[in-house]
């Protein structure tokens, strides 16, 4: 394959340039002669030929025009072709000028020549990439000319033809990467922009056809097979919008994801995905402080537990765009940190990304980790989460929500990492189940360690309610659901929780964490809370049906240890606000470890026991606002 690259690279298009300079030579002597060329200049056009072809071939190749691929000739390819056909003219004047003083030349010959060379030259190598734009579907010429004077005609029955909502930079890149990838077989039929004045206008020659209210009328007109949204800012109420029309006009949707989705930031048909229930929340982009973040993780080592989990390998990700030297995955479950480890090894090569598969309840191997690697920063995320499962099993939460974080402050304050990040849970505020009961006492734990100058770590909790797609939360058990055919089972119609993105908890969790000086509990703006009836309803419009009439909803009851809401502050904490809108801190009393060191002992004993009445009894007296279930 590349010896047949080099050949049509370096052998036949010479040859073709070779024809194409002496045309553009010869119709430069026609124009500048009226098409009637004296004798004594034919004469000296066959003379200064081979010279002129020389000069602009090796002038070409300086300007590597025998480099490129023509069926994906840009702008910079043209300007290439400009420079080096005006050089190789300056070359040949300069030498004619030098040689005979253009006697038996004519001097606006050569500037005639040096725009039929550009002409020529480009218009055959746009000629190749026409070819396999519009021609890569069907081999009949006469369609290709159809389709060049119409854009709306249908090349190939098996074709996708996208109708791109935003006629921005972001519509703009996609179409750009359709156009010029051939093989994926979508043509892009139009664009809708809300903006009137785009009205009309073209992108890479296709219209702008009309603003979203009067989209109905070209579907059926350019034949849509999809619409893509490639709006990244566009707000909730947009996107509910677009969706109406789409399922009232039976046409399948997807969308180019928000800003801050995207890892490197950079729009591709690969960044295309459905239209998921996170694009009708209607979050706002996070500002990001990166000079503060890459303070603290730029060529550090960092260890994030639960690095498998939901929120523990989006934090992964968003920690490596900020270039550590090292990040530990550290991880009991082995598939999620396989796959964890293959995402970062392959997104961002320059990183070491080290895997361990290691339980923070196994102090000698958290022990062997810290004393190898020696890790700066700490992002500690692993946690059990699930309420009823909790509420059975209570001593699974005191091993691993209580000791295990235990285990992994007493390590890093040994090690002396410099920032101990701990993620917290809204469930953690006036508790009425065993989770968000260790959750808490887990925040005390880290509170504890700060404000009596023995240790160097700067320990600090990030408190925030649900994720939109977490594994076990309520989305992906909706989808299920309503992939069954329904019904889709609601707690309670009136319970509601707070909700935000993955991409975006993270993020702020990374911000939070630059700004802390030790003893802090950040707490994430969640917006208002969500009924979580609202949101099923979403989904099952999102998926194409009616909410009671396609797809029915039943009423289940609260689970044990569920509240109809939740809180994000306690009694006795006040809220301060930072230099970051979306993230406050919470200053409460602080925790005396001397108190509470007895009684974890005590719950360590009931864990091993697995005596539930006590673990609870334990709890309710770390945690005076804990409310437990009546589930036995």
């Amino acid at each position: 394959m590349k010896s047949i690259l080099l050949y049509i690279n370096y052998i036949i298009i010479p040859l073709i340039d070779i024809v194409l300079i002496s045309v553009s030579l010869y119709c430069a002597h026609l124009v500048r002669f009226e098409f009637s060329i004296p004798a004594n200049f034919i004469v000296s056009l066959y003379k200064i030929l081979p010279a002129v072809i020389l000069i602009k071939l090796i002038t070409f190749y300086f300007f590597d025009l025998y480099r490129g691929m023509w069926r994906y000739t840009g702008i910079k390819d043209v300007i290439n072709i400009i420079k080096a056909s005006a050089i190789s003219s300056f070359v040949i004047i300069s030498l004619i000028l030098f040689k005979t003083r253009f006697e038996g030349f004519s001097r606006s010959v050569f500037v005639i020549d040096m725009c039929f060379t550009i002409l020529l030259i480009t218009g055959y190598r746009v000629a190749i990439r026409l070819y396999y734009e519009q021609l890569s579907f069907n081999n009949s010429w006469v369609t290709t000319l159809r389709c060049l004077f119409n854009p709306f005609v249908r090349i190939s029955s098996h074709e996708k033809r996208i109708l791109i909502i935003g006629a921005g930079d972001c519509g703009e890149k996609i179409c750009k990467e359709i156009i010029n990838n051939y093989r994926l077989q979508q043509k892009v039929v139009g664009f809708i922009d809300d903006d009137p004045e785009k009205t009309g206008k073209k992108i890479h020659g296709i219209p702008v056809l009309a603003t979203v209210e009067k989209i109905n009328k070209f579907f059926s007109r350019v034949e849509a097979d999809e619409v893509l949204i490639a709006i990244p800012s566009a707000s909730s109420k947009q996107i509910r919008r677009i969706i109406k029309i789409c399922n009232d006009n039976n046409i399948t949707f997807k969308i180019i994801p928000a800003y801050s989705e995207l890892i490197d930031g950079k729009v591709t048909i690969n960044t295309i995905r459905e239209v998921s229930y996170s694009d009708l929340l209607g979050r706002e982009i996070i500002k990001l402080d990166n000079n503060k973040i890459g303070g603290y993780l730029k060529d550090k080592i960092v260890l994030v537990t639960g690095a498998g989990g939901s929120i523990g390998s989006e934090l992964c990700r968003q920690i490596c765009r900020f270039k550590p030297d090292t990040i530990i995955l550290y991880e009991r479950a082995e598939s999620p940190l396989y796959e964890i480890e293959l995402d970062i090894r392959h997104t961002f090569t320059d990183i070491k990304c080290i895997a361990h598969l290691a339980d923070i309840r196994d102090t000698m191997q958290m022990e062997k980790t810290f004393a190898a690697y020696k890790p700066q920063v700490v992002f500690h995320a692993a946690a059990y989460k699930h309420v009823p499962m909790l509420e059975i099993q209570p001593w699974k939460a005191i091993e691993n929500n209580i000791q295990g974080t235990l285990n992994l402050i007493e390590v890093s304050k040994k090690h002396q990492v410099k920032r101990f990040v701990f993620v917290s849970t809204d469930k953690a505020v006036r508790p009425t189940n065993v989770m968000g009961a260790s959750k808490r006492v887990a925040e005390m734990l880290i509170q504890s360690k700060n404000g009596n100058g023995q240790f160097p770590t700067l320990f600090m909790t990030v408190r925030f309610g649900n994720v939109i797609g977490s594994v076990g939360s309520v989305v992906p058990l909706f989808k299920k659901q309503i992939k069954r055919g329904g019904p889709v089972t609601v707690t309670h119609p009136d319970v509601t929780r707070f909700f935000m993105t993955i991409p975006e908890a993270c993020q702020l969790i990374l911000q939070a964490a630059a700004m802390g000086n030790g003893g802090e509990i950040f707490l994430l703006d969640m917006g208002i809370p969500i009924k979580i009836d609202c949101m099923a309803r979403d989904l099952i419009r999102l998926s194409g049906f009616v909410p009671d009439e396609d797809i029915k909803i039943e009423y289940v009851g609260l689970r044990p240890g569920e509240k109809l809401y939740e809180e994000l502050i306690t009694e006795g904490e006040g809220i301060i606000p930072t230099s970051h809108e979306k993230i406050m801190i919470l200053k409460g009393t602080e925790c005396n470890f001397n108190t509470i060191n007895g009684n974890i002992a005590k719950l360590s004993r009931f864990s091993e026991e697995q005596d539930h009445e006590n673990i609870k009894k334990i709890l309710k007296s770390i945690v005076p606002e804990y409310i437990p279930s009546n589930y036995n």
